[in-house]
């Protein structure tokens, strides 16, 4: 089902080992193909029991990621090719010359990067254009707004894609199932985070919205290269995202949220450590 306000579609050919890529296809069939725009990450590596084994990069791995994902999606280009992690064995300059020849060839309209650092962002931009940046940014993870990366991708002119806005689920009272592998979400973590949640419900509920809707919006009153993008996995979960497209914050909004979140700060990681060991953004 296709929620009007919607165009970006952001997923991962990993997703489902591809099967998502086939539901999107299916949707794209009911649409014109330039109404959408498809954000795609490449590079992990799975077993067949689904199981996460390693990431590859190689330009040899990345055009053959990329021509089972046209045939999925069944179309002829994606618009932003991105791999999720960097891969520690492949230089940077080699995955993006090798994406930048793809969009020569006319399979990629834009190259994006994913949960990188300022270092590797520069490298990547002094080899190809890079169009986007994709990083968890939220009112509890606000780490690159510190540590240089918002301020590498402004001085490049490099778009953000937010994942995270509702704090892995935390936001919308979600807080079971898979969530306890992370560190949030874990014992007295959980419950000093679930207080925050709570400030925060309270300040949406004094502006009649809900939690979810001022998080997403708060992402959004971050600046015009910052994009919030929301997992979803049903319609009604869609249509409640987009529906924060009509909350606008005032800067007294953003003021009082501020000021709420000054002396409560989160707890806990992002991801579980080894997952942490991954992201190059944390280095």
């Amino acid at each position: 089902m296709w929620m009007p306000g919607g165009t970006l579609i952001d997923t991962g050919d990993f997703y489902g080992a591809g099967h998502n890529e086939m539901l999107i296809g299916a949707a794209l069939r009911e649409r014109n193909r330039e109404d959408v725009v498809i954000s795609l990450k490449f590079g992990a590596v799975l077993a067949p029991d689904g199981s996460f084994i390693g990431f590859d990069t190689r330009p040899d791995a990345i055009r053959n990621s990329l021509a089972y994902s046209l045939k999925r999606l069944g179309t002829d280009h994606v618009d932003i090719y991105r791999p999720a992690r960097l891969d520690p064995s492949v230089p940077i300059e080699e995955t993006v010359g090798a994406i930048s020849d793809l969009v020569d060839a006319g399979y990629v309209r834009h190259i994006g990067l994913s949960e990188v650092g300022s270092e590797t962002i520069r490298r990547a931009a002094a080899t190809a254009p890079i169009s986007d940046l994709q990083i968890e940014y939220s009112l509890l993870s606000r780490g690159i707004e510190e540590n240089g990366i918002l301020a590498a991708c402004r001085e490049l002119g490099i778009g953000v894609t937010a994942y995270g806005a509702l704090a892995k689920g935390l936001f919308a009272g979600s807080v079971g199932g898979t969530r306890a592998m992370f560190p949030r979400f874990q014992g007295d973590n959980l419950v000093h985070n679930q207080r925050i949640a709570s400030t925060l419900a309270e300040i949406a509920a004094a502006r009649d919205v809900t939690l979810p809707q001022l998080a997403i919006a708060w992402v959004a009153a971050q600046g015009e290269d910052i994009v919030p993008v929301v997992g979803s996995r049903t319609a009604e979960q869609v249509a409640a995202t987009v529906s924060s497209n009509g909350v606008r914050l005032s800067a007294d909004d953003l003021a009082v949220i501020d000021s709420a979140l000054a002396d409560s700060e989160v707890r806990g990681d992002r991801y579980p450590s080894e997952q942490m060991m991954l992201l190059d953004s944390e280095r």
